[in-house]
């Protein structure tokens, strides 16, 4: 991957974030953006439609981490935009080395997505949503993203997740505002195999929670089918209500959950990174 811009913009440079990441399309070059259905992403895309490259497809990977209601988002997305989009079937729940659930697990799966993309699009360049801010996160993806050539405009001009969000909003992006919400398997915590099954739970679990008006949550699994939701502080009351538990328990289990917690922490992203003894990634300068 190129260098990543060491400097990161201000949050009021919004109008010269949108014409950088704009000029930063060469007309006559080939794009493959990897459309996932979150605001980064869109964002890109959005980037690519106004730029003056004449051959930009969105392509959104599909496995079973992948929930149906960010399939469509991401589809939403890239019709809003104007630009081609195809679906494209990944094979990473194939993989053991995807499925062991270990801290390299995004390495795995990203490295699935890149080859099925190059093997379709072999004369593009593959560009993602990877904005500035990630590169502070532990995210092994990067190391595929390195190895198989991708491009992060976002993170190459410095661009975070306050930028991202104003260019969203300033191009009235229909998800200008929408929570972050990575994959499915990123619920899992590392050790615990994905399986397709748990993957199902996961999402189908989450639909319950959204049925009593929530929308920023997690529900988080741990060996023997153990689920943790987890919601913003201000709404553990909700959930803890009494009516309001069983209920949810009652579908839980129902769901194939053997145990239902609630985490008195709230809700956080990347929680269970909080476990690695990691080291974050060099990025070249």
């Amino acid at each position: 991957m190129d260098a990543y811009s060491s400097a990161k913009v201000t949050a009021t440079d919004g109008l010269c974030c949108a014409q950088r990441l704009v000029d930063w399309f060469d007309p006559g070059a080939r794009y493959a953006i990897a459309l996932s259905g979150g605001v980064d992403s869109a964002v890109v895309a959005s980037g690519a439609a106004r730029s003056n490259a004449q051959d930009v497809v969105c392509l959104i990977g599909l496995g079973p981490a992948l929930a149906e209601r960010e399939l469509q988002s991401a589809r939403r997305v890239a019709d809003g935009i104007g630009l081609a989009h195809r679906v494209i079937h990944t094979s990473e729940i194939e993989d053991p080395s995807y499925t062991a659930n270990d801290a390299k697990r995004c390495y795995f799966c990203k490295s699935h997505l890149f080859r099925a993309i190059a093997k379709l699009y072999p004369m593009h360049t593959i560009v993602t949503g990877t904005n500035a801010d990630d590169l502070e996160d532990y995210r092994p993806g990067l190391a595929a993203a390195s190895e198989a050539g991708v491009r992060a405009p976002l993170a190459e001009l410095g661009i975070g997740k306050v930028q991202v969000r104003r260019l969203a909003n300033d191009w009235k992006l229909e998800i200008a505002d929408k929570p972050a919400s990575p994959c499915l398997a990123s619920r899992i915590a590392y050790g615990v195999p994905v399986t397709s099954q748990r993957l199902h739970m996961i999402e189908q679990a989450e639909k319950v929670l959204r049925e009593f008006g929530l929308e920023e949550l997690r529900v988080r699994v741990h060996a023997d089918e153990l689920a943790r939701i987890e919601v913003p502080s201000s709404q553990i009351g909700q959930i803890a209500d009494p009516v309001v538990a069983s209920e949810i328990c009652q579908r839980f289990k129902e769901i194939g959950f053997r145990f239902v917690t609630l985490d008195l922490q709230g809700f956080r992203t990347g929680s269970f990174n909080q476990l690695l003894q990691i080291q974050l990634p060099t990025v070249s300068k």
